[in-house]
């Protein structure tokens, strides 16, 4: 007598198996996702930083090449602070040459003409200062100081960036031959 056996035909999944491959691939999509999360994040903060420092690098050429390019400062005057900083200039119309701050935009205004933001509105100024590091019988040495701090609604921390930019510049080391 022969004994038969049956042969089972396995072409599906049983459910522990498939509860495994669903558990796998869950874990799978949350670390994926987690790192494309953390990608994303540090793309925006490189943004933010970047910005900060492009438009401070800008305001700092800006007023460091004034200041090489004028005669002298009206002030601050010597041994002295000021928020602001006035210039004499070579060319008569654009006298006086002044940078302030006015909410949270410094400006350049030259002779009479309307000022100009020195930024745009991605970043907010705080802290703009002149220093009249000047002595007698040498020329006028401003020293510039000034916060720049990345403009947000958001309170992630990716989005908060401030950087304090300075710089010094000498009165007419530019100046052209009359």
């Amino acid at each position: 007598m022969a004994i038969r056996t049956a042969t089972r035909n396995n072409k599906g999944f049983t459910l522990i198996e498939l509860l495994l491959y669903v558990s796998l691939l869950s874990i799978l999509l949350f670390v994926i996702f987690n790192f494309l999360g953390l990608v994303l994040q540090g793309r925006v903060r490189n943004q933010v930083i970047a910005e900060v420092e492009q438009q401070g690098n800008q305001i700092i050429q800006i007023i460091t090449q004034s200041i090489k390019n004028a005669d002298l400062v009206n002030f601050p005057l010597q041994s002295t602070t000021s928020t602001s900083l006035s210039l004499q200039v070579y060319n008569s119309s654009l006298n006086p040459t002044i940078f302030d701050l006015t909410s949270g935009q410094i400006r350049i205004t030259e002779g009479t003409n309307t000022p100009i933001p020195l930024h745009n509105n991605q970043v907010v100024a705080s802290n703009l200062f002149f220093y009249n590091l000047s002595r007698n019988s040498s020329p006028d040495l401003i020293y510039i100081s000034f916060d720049l701090t990345y403009n947000s609604t958001s309170s992630r921390s990716e989005y908060t960036y401030s950087k304090t930019f300075y710089s010094s510049a000498e009165i007419g080391k530019l100046n052209l031959p009359r």
